[in-house]
């Protein structure tokens, strides 16, 4: 009877090697399928068919494992070309950001979370503090300009990724049920406003806020 259980040394003819790129390749595909909440060594361990312990050879423990997950998300950013006219190239970084997390929606809350402090990681940081320091922000209000925006698109990116398909409009049944809680409030504004607050198009909501975050950033250029 062929042996079941998981390979402790090196693999059998055939059977892939065990690497670092292996396992959080392996770990990224599993928070995609199951949730972040359902990556655990072991059970990686097991869908890779290997020895729990040997996981700890390349990495060094859960932490490590979704700081690396963080980075091959990151790493995923296809960083636009700055043209110099500040208005498109942060939209430009904004729109990339936000087609990285839609592409790996379970994986967000690590991207939109985490601080690395590795090249990776810090590739979009410089990315963004160049385009605001060549609009003339000096580097403390540059950091500042930068963590406004970044605080935008956390908050906006997580409602996406974690809105409920009603929310979404993609429910028909239960954005009606919504619009009618909504419009028999017996609060006016938010009566009059029900068939609006009852969906959220994400795409259009995303744009809008940015336009607006973006406006206020050059009004603040205007002034210094």
């Amino acid at each position: 009877m062929a042996d079941s259980k998981p390979r402790r040394g090196r693999p059998a003819g055939g059977r892939a090697v065990l690497t670092r790129e292996r396992i959080v390749t392996a770990a990224v595909a599993m928070v995609e399928e199951l949730g972040l909440d359902a990556v655990t060594m072991r059970g990686l361990a097991r869908r890779l068919n290997v020895d729990t312990m040997s996981l700890y050879h390349h990495v060094d423990n859960r932490e490590t494992l979704l700081n690396q997950v963080t980075e091959v998300v990151l790493a995923n950013i296809e960083l636009p070309p700055a043209t110099g006219v500040f208005r498109d190239d942060v939209h430009a970084m904004a729109i990339a950001f936000r087609r990285v997390v839609l592409r790996y929606p379970h994986c967000a809350p690590l991207v939109l979370t985490r601080q690395l402090g590795s090249f990776t990681a810090l590739a979009p940081v410089e990315a963004v503090l160049s385009i605001i320091r060549a609009a003339g922000f000096p580097p403390d209000r540059a950091v500042h300009v930068m963590r406004s925006v970044l605080a935008y698109l956390i908050g906006t990116l997580l409602r996406e990724v974690s809105a409920s398909p009603t929310f979404s409009g993609q429910n028909l049944g239960g954005v009606e049920r919504r619009r009618t809680e909504l419009t028999d409030s017996t609060l006016p504004h938010v009566a009059e406003s029900a068939p609006y607050l009852a969906v959220c198009d994400h795409e259009e909501e995303f744009e809008f806020g940015l336009d607006l975050l973006i406006t206020a950033v050059e009004l603040q250029r205007q002034r210094q």
